[in-house]
């Protein structure tokens, strides 16, 4: 690996370790995220390739570059671009706060990656602050496609896995057993981003399905079947059927945080029926972005803050100065 030095590990992918290092030829900061061969009996991980086939069709300003690919010894490493910072690492940075107008913008920068991506028949089933960076300028990179795949956006009766999607970005129909899904269940984590970009805090942490689905509830409040006409033939429907019914608490719990337009945006991202949530392309038509101030203003900001800030760090700083 002669051409890359590896300077220090900044992050853990779906499937393996990502190092920041410096390509010595280019000087240029590239990203190495190492494919995990242990488990591999026969050959190379197929969730690696689909990883790589992906990523090598796509190419948009708000899609993290894949580079190239690296072999050294038995050790397979995809070189990707660098980007300083991570959405969760800028919201607990400690001085740093974003204001309402860079909110703004880069929630349109996530929109806009995402309607590219579904526009293209991909489905990311990893939305989170992690896997949202963020460059020195503000730019904004999805990341980690360890769980991304392809998928045919006009039969809606193909099954999936509904074992994808961190469990406080994982939308109520996978919840509830759904294997036929489509880009709603992004849409579902765009929407939890837009409150934490806001709130600076994860909406709804469950520690297991069963709690993540009420946590839901409480603040969206119990489906009904105006609301979500099928919900009740969902595979786990009478498994985690709610003991009562619960009034949505969405607009008390948070019109103090978001202005009216954004509110509304994010009431119709996180609707519980996935039919009634909008694609990436009709959000970014949304009044919000359209007539409501302030217009979207590049965080440029960041660009004085000092090192990096991403979630793996953030994690290493808490636990030094809880040893302190």
């Amino acid at each position: 690996m002669a051409v890359y030095e590896r300077k220090a590990q900044v992050g853990e992918g779906t499937y393996g370790k990502v190092y920041k290092a410096l390509n010595t030829v280019s000087n240029q900061m590239v990203a190495l995220k190492k494919i995990r061969m242990e488990a591999e009996r026969d050959g190379f991980p197929i969730t690696a390739l689909r990883e790589i086939k992906l990523l090598q069709s796509v190419r948009h300003e708000n899609v993290v570059s894949l580079l190239e690919m690296m072999v050294e010894k038995s050790s397979v490493y995809m070189v990707f671009e660098y980007v300083d910072h991570d959405l969760v690492g800028i919201l607990t940075h400690p001085t740093f706060s974003l204001e309402h107008k860079h909110v703004k913008d880069l929630f349109r920068q996530l929109l806009d990656g995402l309607a590219y991506l579904h526009k293209r028949g991909v489905l990311h089933r990893d939305i989170k602050g992690s896997n949202i960076l963020i460059s020195s300028s503000g730019q904004l990179k999805i990341a980690d496609f360890g769980l991304a795949r392809f998928y045919n956006k006009h039969k809606s009766t193909i099954d999936y896995t509904n074992r994808v999607i961190t469990l406080w970005y994982r939308p109520p129909e996978l919840l509830l057993g759904a294997t036929a899904y489509g880009a709603a269940v992004d849409i579902w984590g765009a929407g939890c981003l837009m409150i934490e970009l806001y709130g600076g805090r994860a909406v709804f942490q469950g520690q297991d399905e069963i709690q993540q689905l009420e946590a839901i509830y409480d603040v969206m409040g119990t489906p009904t079947k105006e609301m979500w006409p099928d919900f009740e033939k969902l595979p786990w429907y009478e498994l985690v059927k709610p003991a009562e019914e619960k009034p949505s608490q969405f607009v008390k719990k948070f019109d103090r945080h978001l202005p009216p337009c954004g509110l509304d945006l994010a009431a119709q991202l996180l609707s519980l029926d996935p039919s009634k949530r909008p694609s990436a392309a009709v959000a970014l038509q949304h009044d919000y972005f359209t007539k409501e101030d302030p217009a979207p203003v590049r965080p440029t900001g960041l660009a004085d803050l000092v090192g990096e800030w991403h979630e793996f760090e953030s994690k290493r700083r808490r636990r030094e100065k809880n040893q302190r």
